[in-house]
């Protein structure tokens, strides 16, 4: 990490806070060697329990990735019968459908598509560009969230795996992102720059989510936290097993956040977004730093991919070169500049800290 992060900050030995920030949520969130066999043995017996007689016992997000993708494979080792749900946004790269197909085929496992209204779901992305904030990833990621949380109360299932890990996600500016939950502040940017309402877009509101958790007791759960969770080694599994085959970058499974990432973040804002994973990966002590830094001057982004997948986003979304010029030069905002329910949601809520906490206990 470096001041591309504007509230960085480091103390006397040169350490930045993320490395302080992270050392301190590994205690908190990540099982000690000695307890992850009874602690992962629990797990699994409450889940097969609580499904008894249902034809799941568990829901997992599926994109294509390496990280939900090894979920997948895993919970299928420890003998779960999950529903695989896929949130179709329009964006999927040709591998990313492949590596959902073949990996599921593989494994004998059902899977569920939500596919979004296209039309609604493009203005709603759009307003985000408009908007000039840093995470336009928000209507994908709460919609994801939202149809995880309705897929699990409808067939009346307890738990939700997910592929989010400490040891490969650790690591975020606060100043770069905002949570996907407020869906007060998406309804908020949408009503200011999109031209029309969310009808059948996927929601899950404070009281919804509170509902889920308190009334429907679904519990999240990081699935990936409960193991000693080798990216490397897992991707080396999922090609072995399951005929999986990887991406360049994290995420990268999407043509919308590969661009997202290599090109629009880094232009518009300074956000290279490879900085936060790769010191994930430092801290999990999956990579030396000096790796981390040589992979950093290497190219990001090929030219001519950067150049194709710039000619499609930009037809896809019905935008001249003038109109992404405008979005480029466009004052960049802090999502706090628009109505938020930060108070509850962001990253050092207690409320929020209780509501995972309650949400993620199983």
């Amino acid at each position: 990490m470096d001041t591309s992060d504007p509230e960085i900050t480091f103390d006397q030995q040169g350490v930045c806070n993320h490395c302080h920030a992270y050392d301190l949520r590994a205690r908190q969130e990540l099982i000690s060697a000695s307890q992850r066999e009874g602690r992962l043995a629990a797990l699994v017996a409450r889940i097969k329990h609580d499904g008894q007689g249902k034809d799941y016992d568990c829901v997992l997000g599926v994109s294509g990735g390496a990280d939900s993708s090894y979920v997948v494979y895993l919970a299928h080792q420890l003998g779960l019968r999950p529903l695989a749900v896929h949130f179709d946004n329009g964006w999927n790269s040709e591998l990313a459908v492949d590596n959902i197909k073949t990996l599921l085929s593989r494994l004998n496992l059902d899977l569920y598509t939500y596919v979004v209204d296209w039309d609604e779901f493009c203005d709603l992305q759009k307003s985000f560009l408009r908007a000039s904030v840093p995470n336009a990833e928000i209507p994908t990621d709460h919609a994801i969230n939202a149809v995880l949380w309705d897929m699990a109360a409808k067939y009346g299932l307890r738990y939700i795996l997910n592929g989010s890990n400490l040891e490969t996600e650790g690591v975020m500016p606060l100043a770069w992102t905002y949570t996907a939950l407020d869906f007060h502040h998406i309804q908020a940017i949408q009503r200011q720059f999109g031209a029309r309402r969310l009808k059948s877009f996927p929601r899950l509101g404070l009281f919804k989510f509170l509902y889920y958790v308190f009334v429907r007791r679904i519990r999240f759960v990081n699935l990936l936290n409960y193991v000693r969770y080798d990216k490397a080694g897992a991707v080396q599994t999922l090609e072995r097993e399951c005929g999986w085959r990887p991406y360049p970058q994290k995420h990268y499974e999407s043509v919308w956040t590969r661009f997202y990432q290599g090109v629009y973040l880094v232009d518009k804002f300074g956000f290279d977004k490879r900085r936060p994973h790769y010191s994930a990966l430092i801290n999990s002590s999956q990579w030396a730093r000096s790796e981390a830094l040589e992979r950093l001057q290497a190219e990001n982004y090929p030219a001519e991919l950067a150049t194709q997948d710039r000619e499609f986003v930009l037809k896809k979304f019905g935008l001249s070169e003038a109109d992404y010029a405008a979005l480029l030069a466009a004052a960049p905002k802090s999502h706090l500049n628009y109505p938020n329910l930060a108070a509850i949601y962001l990253r050092d809520s207690k409320l929020l800290a209780w509501f995972k906490q309650i949400a993620k206990s199983a």
